[in-house]
Protein backbone atom coordinates (compact mmCIF):
# COMPACT_ATOMS: atom_id res chain seq x y z
CA UNK A 1 0.00 0.00 0.00
CA UNK A 2 1.47 3.34 -1.03
CA UNK A 3 1.15 6.61 1.73
CA UNK A 4 -0.17 9.75 0.64
CA UNK A 5 0.59 13.38 0.04
CA UNK A 6 -1.77 16.14 1.82
CA UNK A 7 -4.91 17.12 -0.23
CA UNK A 8 -4.12 14.22 -3.22
CA UNK A 9 -4.97 10.65 -3.52
CA UNK A 10 -4.09 8.01 -6.40
CA UNK A 11 -7.12 6.64 -7.90
CA UNK A 12 -7.99 4.96 -10.92
CA UNK A 13 -9.02 7.08 -13.93
CA UNK A 14 -11.51 6.10 -15.81
CA UNK A 15 -9.69 5.38 -19.77
CA UNK A 16 -6.62 6.53 -18.35
CA UNK A 17 -5.48 3.83 -15.81
CA UNK A 18 -3.37 5.38 -12.55
CA UNK A 19 -3.82 8.78 -11.83
CA UNK A 20 -3.78 11.10 -9.70
CA UNK A 21 -6.63 13.54 -8.18
CA UNK A 22 -7.17 16.83 -5.63
CA UNK A 23 -9.21 15.93 -1.99
CA UNK A 24 -9.65 19.63 -1.23
CA UNK A 25 -10.20 22.84 -2.91
CA UNK A 26 -6.67 24.42 -4.76
CA UNK A 27 -6.45 27.91 -6.42
CA UNK A 28 -4.11 29.21 -9.43
CA UNK A 29 -1.01 29.33 -8.39
CA UNK A 30 -1.29 27.20 -5.58
CA UNK A 31 1.65 24.29 -5.15
CA UNK A 32 0.08 20.72 -5.08
CA UNK A 33 3.58 19.29 -3.80
CA UNK A 34 6.77 19.31 -4.16
CA UNK A 35 8.93 16.18 -5.20
CA UNK A 36 12.58 15.44 -5.05
CA UNK A 37 14.38 13.40 -7.60
CA UNK A 38 14.69 9.79 -7.53
CA UNK A 39 17.89 10.13 -9.95
CA UNK A 40 18.74 13.46 -12.38
CA UNK A 41 21.84 14.25 -14.40
CA UNK A 42 23.21 17.61 -15.52
CA UNK A 43 23.57 17.74 -19.41
CA UNK A 44 27.40 17.63 -20.00
CA UNK A 45 26.89 20.85 -21.99
CA UNK A 46 26.32 22.56 -18.84
CA UNK A 47 28.84 21.48 -17.02
CA UNK A 48 31.07 24.98 -15.47
CA UNK A 49 27.98 26.83 -15.41
CA UNK A 50 26.18 25.00 -13.04
CA UNK A 51 26.41 22.41 -10.10
CA UNK A 52 26.52 18.57 -10.86
CA UNK A 53 24.42 17.73 -7.44
CA UNK A 54 21.91 20.79 -6.63
CA UNK A 55 21.69 22.25 -10.30
CA UNK A 56 22.38 25.70 -9.07
CA UNK A 57 24.11 28.06 -11.38
CA UNK A 58 26.78 30.22 -10.00
CA UNK A 59 30.38 31.59 -10.82
CA UNK A 60 33.39 29.53 -9.61
CA UNK A 61 32.52 26.41 -9.10
CA UNK A 62 34.94 23.88 -7.31
CA UNK A 63 36.37 21.30 -10.32
CA UNK A 64 36.15 17.52 -9.36
CA UNK A 65 40.12 17.19 -8.72
CA UNK A 66 40.40 13.51 -10.87
CA UNK A 67 38.27 13.91 -13.70
CA UNK A 68 38.19 17.42 -14.13
CA UNK A 69 35.25 17.55 -15.84
CA UNK A 70 32.63 17.87 -12.91
CA UNK A 71 31.80 20.97 -10.74
CA UNK A 72 30.19 21.80 -7.64
CA UNK A 73 29.17 24.72 -5.08
CA UNK A 74 31.27 23.61 -2.31
CA UNK A 75 32.81 20.74 -0.69
CA UNK A 76 29.22 19.37 0.64
CA UNK A 77 27.40 19.37 -3.35
CA UNK A 78 30.34 17.24 -4.01
CA UNK A 79 29.97 14.61 -1.41
CA UNK A 80 26.39 14.57 -1.53
CA UNK A 81 26.88 13.18 -5.50
CA UNK A 82 30.24 11.02 -4.98
CA UNK A 83 27.42 7.76 -4.87
CA UNK A 84 26.72 8.82 -8.72
CA UNK A 85 29.62 10.55 -10.20
CA UNK A 86 31.83 7.86 -8.98
CA UNK A 87 30.20 5.72 -11.33
CA UNK A 88 31.54 8.45 -14.06
CA UNK A 89 34.17 9.97 -12.50
CA UNK A 90 37.17 7.04 -13.73
CA UNK A 91 35.68 6.58 -16.56
CA UNK A 92 35.70 10.18 -18.08
CA UNK A 93 39.55 9.61 -16.99
CA UNK A 94 40.18 6.25 -18.96
CA UNK A 95 38.05 7.00 -22.13
CA UNK A 96 38.46 10.33 -22.30
CA UNK A 97 37.24 12.59 -25.52
CA UNK A 98 35.64 8.58 -26.38
CA UNK A 99 33.54 9.06 -22.96
CA UNK A 100 30.28 9.35 -24.93
CA UNK A 101 27.25 7.75 -23.24
CA UNK A 102 23.72 9.74 -24.28
CA UNK A 103 22.22 11.52 -21.18
CA UNK A 104 19.56 9.09 -20.97
CA UNK A 105 22.17 6.24 -20.17
CA UNK A 106 23.67 8.14 -17.42
CA UNK A 107 20.23 8.79 -15.90
CA UNK A 108 19.83 5.03 -15.87
CA UNK A 109 23.12 4.25 -14.72
CA UNK A 110 22.20 6.48 -11.18
CA UNK A 111 18.65 4.79 -11.10
CA UNK A 112 20.48 1.85 -11.06
CA UNK A 113 22.85 2.70 -8.58
CA UNK A 114 20.15 3.92 -6.12
CA UNK A 115 18.15 0.65 -6.65
CA UNK A 116 21.22 -0.82 -5.30
CA UNK A 117 21.82 0.68 -2.16
CA UNK A 118 17.76 1.69 -1.64
CA UNK A 119 16.45 0.06 1.47
CA UNK A 120 13.25 1.86 1.89
CA UNK A 121 10.97 4.40 -0.19
CA UNK A 122 12.45 7.34 -1.40
CA UNK A 123 10.92 11.00 -0.42
CA UNK A 124 9.79 11.05 -4.80
CA UNK A 125 8.13 7.55 -4.24
CA UNK A 126 5.34 8.35 -1.37
CA UNK A 127 2.22 7.72 -3.65
CA UNK A 128 4.22 5.43 -6.81
CA UNK A 129 7.40 3.69 -6.68
CA UNK A 130 10.16 3.54 -9.55
CA UNK A 131 9.34 -0.28 -10.23
CA UNK A 132 5.70 0.73 -10.77
CA UNK A 133 5.82 3.02 -13.75
CA UNK A 134 4.77 2.16 -16.75
CA UNK A 135 6.95 1.09 -19.43
CA UNK A 136 5.19 0.22 -22.45
CA UNK A 137 8.30 -2.07 -23.41
CA UNK A 138 5.58 -4.38 -25.18
CA UNK A 139 4.47 -1.18 -27.76
CA UNK A 140 7.95 -0.55 -28.95
CA UNK A 141 8.49 -0.77 -32.47
CA UNK A 142 11.57 -1.84 -33.75
CA UNK A 143 13.55 1.56 -34.46
CA UNK A 144 12.86 2.27 -30.67
CA UNK A 145 13.90 -1.35 -30.07
CA UNK A 146 17.18 -0.93 -31.75
CA UNK A 147 18.28 2.37 -30.17
CA UNK A 148 17.64 0.37 -26.71
CA UNK A 149 19.73 -1.99 -27.36
CA UNK A 150 22.22 0.84 -28.27
CA UNK A 151 21.98 2.46 -25.21
CA UNK A 152 22.21 -0.70 -23.47
CA UNK A 153 25.60 -1.46 -25.71
CA UNK A 154 27.15 1.91 -24.28
CA UNK A 155 25.74 1.22 -21.13
CA UNK A 156 27.58 -2.04 -20.36
CA UNK A 157 30.64 -0.13 -22.12
CA UNK A 158 31.13 2.54 -19.94
CA UNK A 159 29.56 1.29 -16.55
CA UNK A 160 29.96 -2.23 -16.18
CA UNK A 161 33.18 -1.95 -14.16
CA UNK A 162 31.78 0.19 -11.63
CA UNK A 163 28.02 -1.11 -12.19
CA UNK A 164 26.10 -4.41 -11.09
CA UNK A 165 23.81 -4.45 -14.41
CA UNK A 166 20.46 -6.25 -14.45
CA UNK A 167 20.13 -8.21 -17.00
CA UNK A 168 19.01 -7.75 -20.73
CA UNK A 169 15.36 -7.76 -20.04
CA UNK A 170 15.08 -5.66 -17.01
CA UNK A 171 17.55 -3.15 -19.23
CA UNK A 172 14.98 -2.91 -21.55
CA UNK A 173 12.03 -2.61 -19.62
CA UNK A 174 14.07 0.13 -17.52
CA UNK A 175 14.96 2.33 -20.72
CA UNK A 176 11.68 1.91 -21.44
CA UNK A 177 10.25 3.03 -18.64
CA UNK A 178 12.25 6.28 -18.35
CA UNK A 179 11.59 7.38 -22.25
CA UNK A 180 7.97 7.07 -20.49
CA UNK A 181 8.68 8.72 -17.29
CA UNK A 182 11.30 11.17 -17.85
CA UNK A 183 11.30 15.07 -16.96
CA UNK A 184 13.11 17.29 -18.80
CA UNK A 185 14.76 19.73 -16.21
CA UNK A 186 14.29 23.74 -18.06
CA UNK A 187 15.56 26.81 -17.49
CA UNK A 188 13.84 29.79 -17.01
CA UNK A 189 13.86 30.28 -21.33
CA UNK A 190 13.17 26.27 -21.65
CA UNK A 191 16.76 26.00 -22.03
CA UNK A 192 17.81 21.95 -21.45
CA UNK A 193 19.83 21.67 -18.34
CA UNK A 194 19.18 18.28 -17.63
CA UNK A 195 16.68 15.09 -17.51
CA UNK A 196 15.37 13.67 -14.33
CA UNK A 197 12.68 11.06 -13.11
CA UNK A 198 9.61 11.59 -10.07
CA UNK A 199 8.35 8.57 -9.86
CA UNK A 200 4.78 10.24 -8.07
CA UNK A 201 4.40 13.13 -10.72
CA UNK A 202 4.84 10.42 -13.33
CA UNK A 203 1.25 9.27 -11.94
CA UNK A 204 0.14 12.47 -13.49
CA UNK A 205 -2.31 11.76 -16.70
CA UNK A 206 -1.98 14.09 -20.01
CA UNK A 207 -4.64 16.99 -20.93
CA UNK A 208 -3.98 19.63 -23.52
CA UNK A 209 -5.90 21.35 -20.90
CA UNK A 210 -3.82 20.87 -18.27
CA UNK A 211 -4.98 21.72 -14.43
CA UNK A 212 -1.13 22.26 -13.46
CA UNK A 213 1.94 22.83 -14.62
CA UNK A 214 5.42 21.34 -13.45
CA UNK A 215 8.77 23.65 -12.68
CA UNK A 216 11.58 23.15 -10.71
CA UNK A 217 13.42 24.17 -8.27
CA UNK A 218 16.87 23.25 -8.35
CA UNK A 219 16.67 19.36 -9.07
CA UNK A 220 13.25 19.06 -7.15
CA UNK A 221 9.70 19.30 -9.42
CA UNK A 222 6.78 21.61 -8.19
CA UNK A 223 3.75 20.95 -9.01
CA UNK A 224 1.21 24.08 -8.82
CA UNK A 225 -2.65 24.54 -10.51
CA UNK A 226 -3.27 26.65 -13.29
CA UNK A 227 -6.79 25.98 -13.17
CA UNK A 228 -9.23 26.69 -9.84
CA UNK A 229 -9.63 22.75 -8.86
CA UNK A 230 -12.36 21.60 -6.41
CA UNK A 231 -12.06 18.00 -4.42
CA UNK A 232 -12.34 14.97 -6.86
CA UNK A 233 -10.57 16.90 -10.39
CA UNK A 234 -7.92 15.40 -11.65
CA UNK A 235 -4.67 16.22 -12.12
CA UNK A 236 -3.07 16.79 -15.35
CA UNK A 237 -0.27 18.06 -17.14
CA UNK A 238 0.51 18.33 -20.90
CA UNK A 239 3.41 15.82 -21.83
CA UNK A 240 3.73 17.57 -24.94
CA UNK A 241 4.28 20.98 -26.55
CA UNK A 242 0.39 22.39 -26.79
CA UNK A 243 1.44 25.12 -29.85
CA UNK A 244 0.34 22.32 -32.55
CA UNK A 245 -3.00 21.37 -33.98
CA UNK A 246 -4.95 17.96 -32.54
CA UNK A 247 -3.65 15.61 -35.41
CA UNK A 248 0.02 16.79 -34.76
CA UNK A 249 -0.58 16.63 -30.79
CA UNK A 250 -1.96 12.68 -30.58
CA UNK A 251 0.83 12.06 -33.66
CA UNK A 252 3.33 12.80 -31.02
CA UNK A 253 1.65 11.37 -28.11
CA UNK A 254 1.40 7.82 -30.12
CA UNK A 255 5.14 7.84 -31.15
CA UNK A 256 6.38 8.92 -27.37
CA UNK A 257 3.04 7.72 -24.69
CA UNK A 258 1.15 5.21 -26.87
CA UNK A 259 -2.00 6.59 -26.24
CA UNK A 260 -4.32 9.28 -28.04
CA UNK A 261 -5.86 12.02 -26.24
CA UNK A 262 -9.84 12.67 -25.99
CA UNK A 263 -9.64 15.50 -23.83
CA UNK A 264 -12.01 18.35 -24.73
CA UNK A 265 -9.63 20.53 -26.79
CA UNK A 266 -9.22 17.26 -29.19
CA UNK A 267 -12.78 16.12 -29.11
CA UNK A 268 -13.59 19.72 -30.33
CA UNK A 269 -10.32 21.03 -32.21
CA UNK A 270 -11.77 24.28 -31.45
CA UNK A 271 -8.40 25.75 -32.17
CA UNK A 272 -6.93 24.03 -34.93
CA UNK A 273 -8.41 26.83 -37.68
CA UNK A 274 -6.55 29.79 -35.76
CA UNK A 275 -3.61 27.08 -35.51
CA UNK A 276 -3.71 26.71 -39.10
CA UNK A 277 -4.51 30.01 -40.52
CA UNK A 278 -4.21 30.85 -44.24
CA UNK A 279 -3.25 34.36 -45.62
CA UNK A 280 -6.22 36.44 -46.97
CA UNK A 281 -6.29 36.63 -50.72
CA UNK A 282 -9.03 37.76 -52.92
CA UNK A 283 -9.59 34.60 -54.43
CA UNK A 284 -9.64 31.93 -51.80
CA UNK A 285 -6.92 29.31 -51.47
CA UNK A 286 -7.27 26.26 -53.11
CA UNK A 287 -7.69 23.63 -50.45
CA UNK A 288 -4.95 21.00 -52.28
CA UNK A 289 -2.97 23.80 -52.08
CA UNK A 290 -3.06 24.33 -48.57
CA UNK A 291 -3.13 20.47 -48.09
CA UNK A 292 0.42 20.35 -50.08
CA UNK A 293 1.63 23.26 -48.21
CA UNK A 294 0.97 21.07 -44.98
CA UNK A 295 3.15 18.44 -45.89
CA UNK A 296 5.95 20.52 -46.91
CA UNK A 297 6.21 22.43 -43.43
CA UNK A 298 6.01 18.86 -41.63
CA UNK A 299 8.63 17.99 -43.70
CA UNK A 300 10.53 21.02 -43.15
CA UNK A 301 10.09 20.57 -39.58
CA UNK A 302 11.08 16.94 -39.12
CA UNK A 303 14.76 18.26 -41.57
CA UNK A 304 15.31 21.14 -39.87
CA UNK A 305 15.34 19.10 -36.49
CA UNK A 306 17.30 16.46 -37.95
CA UNK A 307 19.94 19.09 -39.03
CA UNK A 308 19.75 21.03 -35.49
CA UNK A 309 22.36 18.84 -33.48
CA UNK A 310 24.96 19.75 -36.44
CA UNK A 311 27.79 22.01 -35.16
CA UNK A 312 28.55 24.86 -37.24
CA UNK A 313 26.28 25.38 -39.27
CA UNK A 314 23.95 28.07 -38.08
CA UNK A 315 23.96 30.38 -41.32
CA UNK A 316 22.57 27.14 -42.96
CA UNK A 317 19.92 26.85 -40.46
CA UNK A 318 19.08 30.63 -40.66
CA UNK A 319 18.77 29.76 -44.50
CA UNK A 320 16.50 27.05 -44.00
CA UNK A 321 14.50 29.23 -42.37
CA UNK A 322 14.37 32.06 -44.42
CA UNK A 323 13.65 29.77 -47.31
CA UNK A 324 10.63 27.92 -45.85
CA UNK A 325 9.14 31.45 -44.30
CA UNK A 326 8.87 32.72 -47.72
CA UNK A 327 7.68 29.37 -48.77
CA UNK A 328 4.86 28.94 -45.95
CA UNK A 329 3.78 32.19 -46.25
CA UNK A 330 2.37 32.59 -49.84
CA UNK A 331 -0.02 30.14 -48.32
CA UNK A 332 0.05 30.43 -44.39
CA UNK A 333 -0.80 33.33 -42.60
CA UNK A 334 2.01 35.04 -39.81
CA UNK A 335 0.12 33.14 -37.10
CA UNK A 336 0.20 30.00 -38.46
CA UNK A 337 1.85 27.18 -36.14
CA UNK A 338 4.46 26.27 -38.81
CA UNK A 339 5.32 29.94 -39.41
CA UNK A 340 5.81 30.39 -35.88
CA UNK A 341 7.90 27.36 -35.43
CA UNK A 342 10.44 28.09 -37.96
CA UNK A 343 10.14 31.84 -36.53
CA UNK A 344 11.26 30.27 -33.41
CA UNK A 345 13.88 29.01 -34.65
CA UNK A 346 15.50 31.65 -36.53
CA UNK A 347 15.02 33.92 -33.68
CA UNK A 348 17.05 31.00 -31.18
CA UNK A 349 19.78 31.16 -34.28
CA UNK A 350 19.72 34.75 -34.51
CA UNK A 351 20.41 35.28 -30.61
CA UNK A 352 23.50 32.36 -31.28
CA UNK A 353 24.72 34.30 -33.67
CA UNK A 354 24.51 37.46 -31.35
CA UNK A 355 22.15 39.34 -34.11
CA UNK A 356 19.72 40.71 -31.33
CA UNK A 357 17.75 43.08 -33.72
CA UNK A 358 16.95 40.33 -35.95
CA UNK A 359 15.90 37.65 -32.94
CA UNK A 360 14.05 40.60 -31.69
CA UNK A 361 11.90 41.20 -35.17
CA UNK A 362 11.19 37.35 -35.09
CA UNK A 363 10.50 37.48 -31.51
CA UNK A 364 7.74 40.55 -31.93
CA UNK A 365 6.44 38.84 -34.39
CA UNK A 366 5.59 35.36 -32.04
CA UNK A 367 4.47 36.97 -29.24
CA UNK A 368 0.56 38.05 -29.78
CA UNK A 369 0.05 34.11 -31.28
CA UNK A 370 1.77 32.66 -28.91
CA UNK A 371 -0.25 34.51 -26.14
CA UNK A 372 -3.54 33.28 -28.24
CA UNK A 373 -2.25 29.80 -28.48
CA UNK A 374 -1.36 28.34 -25.80
CA UNK A 375 -3.43 27.98 -22.55
CA UNK A 376 -2.58 30.41 -19.81
CA UNK A 377 0.52 30.56 -17.37
CA UNK A 378 1.95 28.74 -20.26
CA UNK A 379 6.04 28.97 -19.74
CA UNK A 380 6.36 28.84 -23.40
CA UNK A 381 5.00 32.59 -23.20
CA UNK A 382 7.04 33.42 -20.24
CA UNK A 383 10.18 32.36 -21.65
CA UNK A 384 9.14 34.19 -24.98
CA UNK A 385 8.60 37.37 -22.80
CA UNK A 386 11.81 36.99 -21.07
CA UNK A 387 14.23 36.70 -23.89
CA UNK A 388 13.11 39.32 -25.49
CA UNK A 389 13.06 41.59 -22.32
CA UNK A 390 16.86 40.54 -22.28
CA UNK A 391 17.30 41.18 -25.95
CA UNK A 392 15.71 44.98 -25.16
CA UNK A 393 18.26 45.34 -22.41
CA UNK A 394 20.92 44.34 -23.98
CA UNK A 395 20.42 47.20 -26.33
CA UNK A 396 19.66 49.55 -23.96
CA UNK A 397 15.66 49.70 -24.36
CA UNK A 398 15.26 49.76 -20.60
CA UNK A 399 11.31 50.57 -20.72
CA UNK A 400 10.96 47.63 -23.62
CA UNK A 401 12.46 45.27 -21.35
CA UNK A 402 10.70 45.86 -17.91
CA UNK A 403 7.62 45.59 -19.78
CA UNK A 404 8.56 42.63 -21.09
CA UNK A 405 9.74 41.08 -17.91
CA UNK A 406 6.76 42.14 -15.45
CA UNK A 407 4.28 39.77 -18.40
CA UNK A 408 6.76 37.46 -17.87
CA UNK A 409 6.56 37.54 -14.56
CA UNK A 410 2.91 37.75 -14.11
CA UNK A 411 2.94 34.18 -15.67
CA UNK A 412 5.57 32.95 -13.57
CA UNK A 413 4.25 34.12 -10.20
CA UNK A 414 1.70 31.58 -11.24
CA UNK A 415 3.85 28.95 -12.30
CA UNK A 416 6.89 29.20 -10.48
CA UNK A 417 5.68 30.83 -7.58
CA UNK A 418 6.03 34.29 -5.85
CA UNK A 419 9.31 33.40 -4.20
CA UNK A 420 11.27 31.21 -7.24
CA UNK A 421 14.95 32.48 -7.08
CA UNK A 422 14.24 32.98 -10.98
CA UNK A 423 11.87 35.54 -9.76
CA UNK A 424 14.29 37.33 -7.09
CA UNK A 425 16.60 37.49 -9.85
CA UNK A 426 14.45 39.07 -12.24
CA UNK A 427 13.42 41.84 -9.63
CA UNK A 428 16.69 42.15 -8.80
CA UNK A 429 17.48 43.04 -12.55
CA UNK A 430 14.63 45.75 -12.91
CA UNK A 431 16.31 47.40 -10.29
CA UNK A 432 19.01 47.62 -11.08
CA UNK A 433 18.20 49.21 -14.34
Amino acid sequence: MWSSIGGLERFDSPGKGRGLRVTRPFKVGELLFSSPAYACVLSVKERGCYCEFCFTRKESLARCGKCKKAFYCNAKCQKGDWSFHKLECSAMTAFRENWCPSEISRLVARILAKKKTQKERSGSEKILTIGEMQSHVEDVDNERREMNEAEIAALHRFYSKHLELPDHKDLLTLFSQVACNGFTIEDDELSHLGTAIYPDVALINHSCLPSVIVTYNGTSAEVRAVQDMKPGDEVLISYIDLLYPTDDRNNRLRETYYFTCDCKECKSKSKDNAKLKVRKQSDPIEQDVISNMMRYARKTVREFRALKGIKNILHELLEMCEQSLEEMGAVFDDSNVYMLHMMYQAMGICIHMQDADSAIRYGEKILKPYSQLYPPYSLNVSSMYLKLGRLYMGLERYSMGISAFKKAMTIMEVAHGKDHLYLTELRKDMVQK
